[in-house]
């Protein structure tokens, strides 16, 4: 819940700029009316390199892969007992 007041309070923030921008005539009306457009390539691209960034620091955990294959052994154990073919492995 709390996130998306902080989504929404951003959004109301960048709203009250941009009509800010075009009552008060700082930047010409042809460029003001692009602004939510450059919002939204520009959530987008961060979006992106926050996914990049979290693929590149995907951590390794080796003791979670064990336990991993600990539960697929268990799985392929409990799958067996109950009849169902589960591979050569």
């Amino acid at each position: 819940m709390k996130h998306i007041i902080k989504i929404l309070t951003l959004f109301v923030t960048i709203s009250a700029f941009w009509i800010g921008l075009i009552q008060a005539s700082v930047v010409s009306r042809s460029h003001t009316w692009l602004l939510p457009i450059y919002f939204i390539v520009s959530l987008g691209c961060y979006g992106l390199l926050m996914v990049g960034i979290g693929l590149m620091r995907f951590p390794t955990c080796p003791e979670e892969a064990l336990l991993l294959q600990q539960d697929i052994h268990e799985a392929k154990g409990y799958l067996k007992h109950k009849g169902v073919d589960v591979g050569s492995n």
